[in-house]
């Protein structure tokens, strides 16, 4: 089976500007999960889908491979990352290349690592598995979280038959962003990634931390 890795890196950000070239720890943020993907050894072709040319360059300078740019329709902050992924495959398939198994990998989770990417390309395959997903232990039990009522009222925030006690509750997970694993077939009709043949790699919380804004990029720097 041919795989790709698609690493999807959009110019300008609203959060924190031009953060998948920011340079962290020496190295743009794009630049590790580029470095983890061809490292892992599991992927025929490594690429970044981006909008813009410098990105491209930045890409190409730390191993990935840009023979297009995204078009129009898939630059904007309100297209979806697997319509750019679609977009991905079908040029990649008017090349004249075909694949069968597409990861995607976010350039804002950079403490992911080669194990990480290999790890989940494993459970894939032993499984025959439609899918993959990155998740990670939540931080915090659900059983502490509830909306707030108005004027922030807690007033009902717990059931009665709620401790709040966090070892009194079980493991609760959430997707952490940084690995995404699918059949190219299931992907390009659109069938539900979290559906039977879907599976969960649990990945530990240093390697989830998903840069979305300043707080989340020192982190990310001190961790490194």
């Amino acid at each position: 089976m041919r795989r790709i890795a698609v690493i999807p890196a959009r110019s300008g950000s609203k959060g924190l500007k031009d953060k998948n070239i920011k340079e962290m720890a020496g190295k743009p943020l794009m630049a590790y999960t580029i470095e983890a993907a061809r490292l892992s050894g599991v992927f025929d072709e490594v690429m970044v889908s981006t909008d813009s040319e410098k990105y491209a360059e930045i890409a190409r300078k730390y191993g990935a491979h840009v023979p297009f740019l995204r078009s129009e329709a898939t630059s904007g902050d309100k297209a979806s990352t697997w319509d750019t992924v679609r977009e991905v495959i079908g040029n990649y398939k008017n090349l004249g290349e075909e694949f069968d198994v597409v990861a995607v990998l976010q350039p804002t989770s950079p403490l992911r690592t080669a194990d990480d990417i290999k790890g989940g390309m494993e459970l894939f395959d032993k499984n025959n598995a439609s899918a993959v997903i990155g998740v990670c232990e939540l931080e915090h039990s659900i059983n502490i979280c509830n909306t707030l009522g108005a004027n922030n009222s807690m007033n009902g925030f717990f059931d009665s038959n709620v401790s709040g006690r966090r070892q009194d509750a079980g493991k609760y997970y959430r997707i952490n962003g940084a690995l995404y694993i699918q059949k190219v077939d299931a992907l390009m009709n659109k069938e539900n990634l979290y559906g039977e043949g879907s599976y969960a790699y649990v990945m530990d919380k240093k390697a989830s931390i998903d840069v979305d804004d300043e707080m989340d990029f020192k982190m990310a720097e001190v961790l490194m």
